[in-house]
């Protein structure tokens, strides 16, 4: 298995290296998931890429971000210029920047990164189908999700085994975003579910969304046996003393195929861990014992940290084996060869040996020159050397032959790979941009869908298939139902899932809402029109024609974009977007109403609507009072809602952005105001209470 190790900074890249890495991921440019890390200047990625791979390690670059269409052509240029200097992957998020990379850059390895959002097998056999060599899975992967995974995809497979678990599903946090403005989809998270909240009340001291640090260094056996091929160390806002303590401890441990030992697992919770580690997820648990924090001014271990960077800082501890056979005949060239155990060969040629005048040149003087590999990645580990009786070799010539060999072997070591570029893709077809929107109207709860509202008549309304599957009969009216497939699930799911989309279908359900990969060969092949949800993160054009070409008949537009960039971007499928309705700040794994007071519902068990604590009102309340509702998700998770609804009733240019539909997105509201926010949208009423416009107008960093 692979070992990846985080490097936010070039110092960070050392560590990693030194202390056993087998390959890293870093930032450069503007568009990767950590852009508040130190990350590398232009010289310093060249010099990353030469670095490691003298040494053997590979080197992946993030450019895992959502993107707008003015920065996709600026992003491609990073990849061009990274794939020409030989990086050995790219990890990506967004749909439009993965399409046109495997249009311009077909050659280059990409990984599905795990702000992808996927967790089951037919997401990761999607993501493989399209091209992706690599799938990162969610962090929420169990040890049965990851084996499953393992088993049924035909791309490698790579699992995070150590540090930070984000409370949301990578991918799908809002958080950050709505409440600060700071995008975790665009590298900028502020890491709001540190902070503290209460529940139902005013925050205090407790921490209900701050998840311990993930440690599975007990787990490596497991791993290997199931197949997984790239264990995953998090960290690149981390110090490079950080890095190099748990890249050390992990490399030991997979070399010497053991668990740690206590004075290991110590030194791994003193590098950092919030009040301990978890391997809750992995062991397929949840729960209260899984949170943690740190407080903000808690000092570095500092003897542990010095003593890690006193070894990486020390000489090269991480240096290539290589052979030498060196031959001296009288009349004939000197020749020496060195060799790699990754099948490089470097053959030079030097001027014919003097007969000796005093003193002859020996087998052992020159294997002994040979030898003096210091100051290179390089370690002489044989010599195989002839040298005739009555010959003489000046040393300068044997170490001018041993560095010339050395830098050939250099040479073929960080040689780039053929890969070919193509131009640019044409930008997508701007066919479907509607002069005005339709609305249409999302439910949480079937109660919500009443006579008034349908007589309201919404083009769609999108029903959670959970909630369809308690429902006898559909009532008739103008528009299409569409069952919403839930935002997270497993493969032990989908044979229920499938039962549930059939009878939907046979209740008249026409539509499918697809907000994950995964979805589409849940929905594909039963004859229902799909539609892209905001799950899917489309930021620009390209993801749309993306959708397009994968057999989406519409699909939502991000939340996070503002009003000019959807009004300028080109619509080769007809768009949606959320125009009402609290938006969704985080989809969890964990129940936070279970953590908070306790329920019963069994979440291997049916969804069973009913007045059970998890569908009982609930909020978290952070330090200024705002109040967050919960709402219960598919398989016993949570979805936290923002404070304030989205209220855009008064203001008239979302009808100006080329949409084809505006949807209003209710979750808390009773029946009643359901209809009541429907009527004020189609009069273009002033709001009644707190709202928020969103970020439509202010967008994000």
């Amino acid at each position: 298995m692979e070992l990846l190790s985080p490097a936010g900074s070039p110092e960070a890249l050392r560590a990693a290296v030194q202390c056993g890495a087998g390959a890293v991921y870093l930032g450069w440019g503007d568009f990767n998931a950590r852009r508040n890390a130190k990350n590398f200047t232009d010289e310093e990625f060249a010099g990353a890429l030469q670095y490691c791979h003298q040494r053997g390690v590979r080197v992946f670059l993030t450019l895992n971000t959502l993107l707008t269409d003015r920065e996709l052509p600026r992003a491609l240029e990073t990849a061009r210029a990274a794939c020409r200097l030989g990086v050995d992957a790219v990890l990506v998020q967004d749909w439009g920047l993965f399409d046109l990379l495997r249009r311009a850059l077909p050659d280059l390895p990409l990984h599905a990164s795990t702000q992808m959002s996927l967790f089951t097998t037919g997401g990761a056999n999607e993501a493989a189908a399209l091209g992706c060599e690599r799938v990162v899975i969610a962090r929420e992967c169990s040890r049965e999700d990851t084996a499953a995974i393992c088993r049924g995809c035909s791309a490698e497979v790579e699992a995070f085994i150590h540090g930070a678990l984000c409370m949301c599903y990578s991918g799908q946090c809002a958080m950050s975003a709505l409440i600060g403005g700071r995008s975790g989809n665009r590298g900028k998270c502020a890491q709001p579910c540190r902070l503290p909240y209460g529940f139902d009340k005013k925050a205090a001291g407790d921490h209900p969304l701050s998840l311990k640090d993930s440690c599975l260094a007990g787990e490596l056996g497991d791993m290997a046996a199931m197949g997984l091929d790239c264990l995953k160390l998090e960290g690149r806002m981390k110090r490079p003393e950080y890095v190099a303590v748990i890249t050390g401890i992990y490399a030991r441990l997979l070399e010497e195929g053991r668990s740690p030992t206590p004075a290991e697992q110590a030194a791994l919770e003193q590098a950092f861990s919030r009040e301990g580690f978890t391997d809750w997820y992995w062991a397929g648990r949840r729960g209260p014992g899984m949170f943690g924090s740190r407080p903000e001014n808690a000092p570095d271990p500092k003897p542990l940290f010095d003593a890690a960077r006193a070894a990486y800082e020390k000489g090269d501890r991480r240096t290539v084996p290589v052979d030498f056979v060196c031959r001296v005949s009288a009349g004939a060239p000197v020749t020496l060869t060195v060799t790699d155990d990754d099948g490089h060969t470097a053959d030079l040629t030097g001027p014919v040996p003097e007969a000796a005048r005093n003193r002859q040149i020996t087998a052992g003087e020159i294997a002994q020159r040979l030898g003096k590999t210091g100051g290179t990645a390089y370690r002489c580990r044989r010599t195989d050397v002839t040298a005739e009786d009555g010959l003489s070799l000046p040393a300068s010539v044997l170490n001018g032959l041993r560095r010339d060999a050395l830098a050939e072997l250099d040479r073929l070591r960080t040689a780039v790979p053929p890969r070919r570029e193509l131009p640019l893709p044409a930008e997508p077809e701007d066919t479907c941009a509607a002069s005005e929107p339709a609305c249409t109207v999302s439910v949480a709860r079937w109660e919500q869908v009443t006579a008034e509202l349908l007589a309201l008549s919404p083009a769609r309304v999108y029903v959670p298939l959970e909630e369809l599957a308690h429902v006898d009969a559909l009532p008739p009216f103008d528009g299409e139902w569409c069952a919403l497939l839930p935002r997270v699930w497993r493969d032990r799911d989908e044979p229920r899932l499938r039962e549930m989309l059939s009878r939907a279908q046979a209740l008249g359900v026409t539509a499918a809402g697809i907000g994950n990969l995964g979805h589409l060969p849940l929905a594909r092949d039963l004859g229902l029109r799909l539609y892209g949800d905001y799950g899917l993160n489309v930021f620009n054009a390209r993801s749309l024609a993306f959708l397009r070409d994968r057999g989406l008949d519409s699909a939502a537009v991000s939340f996070e974009l503002r009003f000019a960039q959807i009004r300028d971007m080109r619509k080769p499928l007809p768009t949606e977007a959320i125009v009402y309705g609290r938006l969704p700040l985080m989809i969890t794994e964990n129940c936070l109403v279970q953590n908070g007071t306790g329920c019963r519902l069994d979440r291997q068990g049916p969804e069973v609507p009913g007045d059970g604590p998890c569908r009982q009102r609930h909020f978290l309340g952070d330090r200024t009072g705002a109040r967050f509702p919960l709402l219960p998700a598919f398989g016993h998770r949570t979805e936290v809602q923002n404070s304030k609804p989205l209220y855009l009733a008064d203001r008239s240019e979302w009808k100006r952005l080329g949409l084809a539909y505006g949807r209003l997105r209710f979750t808390v509201e009773s029946p009643e105001e359901c209809v009541r926010v429907f009527r004020a949208y189609r009069e273009g009423a002033a709001p009644a209470g707190e709202f928020t416009r969103g970020l439509y107008e202010r967008g994000v960093e």
